[in-house]
């Protein structure tokens, strides 16, 4: 039998974090024959891209992939947005609303939208509301549980908007710290979809260099020292020649969000 409260703190009568709300949490399976086909892309092209320029790692998904892509927005910067506005057209934008955002993050977000109109914005949101999750876990799981908060906020959410695509555009870098060092350019998700990082060999600079040089939209935080920017509760500014993920769940035993895990 599941425990459904949280067993800590006395018995609260909270809800256990380990146990989603009610609702999807997964992705639907890929059919057979496209599961084939993106192993078999994978494993002809992973090397090849490995290095491969951001412009051309686009191109080939374009030309290769065997159903619709999603280009999945962090909104800490635009990079990808315009990158597939030139090489990957008609795209879905896929946008995790956590609803624990800096407004800065949420205003990006709105100007992407305007920016790509040929480009459908999706905003994924959790099953539950902040203030639902509040009344049902507990205040301030993101605290106590950050990991529980991530799974029911990012990471469900992305799985179930995820069914409809054959594979997703991220925006890996390899600079951005000890556990990305060796992302791959492209392999496989856990669904069998394709994971395609057009980014990984971008340092931050280059990063800001396209910015300034195609007149994209800033993150304003991005310049006041928060080089890596994720929910407004469990983000933090870092010092200069930090890791730039330093200031993520500083409070925490926890660098990622289990996104990329």
């Amino acid at each position: 039998m599941i425990n459904l409260l949280h067993t800590q703190g006395g018995g609260s009568g909270f809800r256990d974090p380990e146990v989603s709300p009610e609702g999807p949490t997964t992705t639907a399976p890929l059919d057979p024959e496209t599961a084939q086909r993106n192993a078999q892309l994978v494993e002809e092209y992973a090397a090849e891209l490995y290095n491969a320029p951001a412009e051309e790692i686009l191109a080939w998904a374009h030309e290769h992939a065997p159903g619709p892509l999603v280009v999945t927005l962090s909104m800490e910067n635009t990079v990808l947005a315009e990158l597939a506005e030139r090489h990957l057209p008609g795209a879905d934008f896929l946008f995790l609303d956590t609803e624990y955002h800096f407004p800065e993050t949420l205003a990006v977000a709105d100007d992407v939208e305007a920016r790509y109109p040929q480009h459908r914005l999706v905003r994924a949101t959790a099953q539950l509301s902040r203030a639902e999750q509040d009344e049902v876990y507990g205040p301030n799981l993101y605290l106590r549980e950050p990991s529980a908060c991530c799974r029911m906020r990012k990471v469900e959410p992305l799985a179930v908007t995820m069914s409809p695509y054959v594979g997703w555009v991220t925006g890996l870098r390899r600079a951005d710290g000890p556990t990305r060092a060796e992302a791959p350019a492209l392999s496989l998700d856990g669904t069998g979809r394709l994971k395609i990082s057009p980014l990984v060999t971008w340092s931050l600079e280059d990063t800001e260099a396209y910015e300034r040089d195609n007149n994209l939209i800033i993150h304003p935080l991005t310049r006041q020292g928060y080089p890596s920017i994720g929910c407004a509760t469990c983000t933090m500014p870092v010092a200069e020649g930090e890791d730039p993920r330093a200031g993520r769940w500083a409070f925490a035993n926890k660098t990622e969000c289990g996104l990329h895990e």
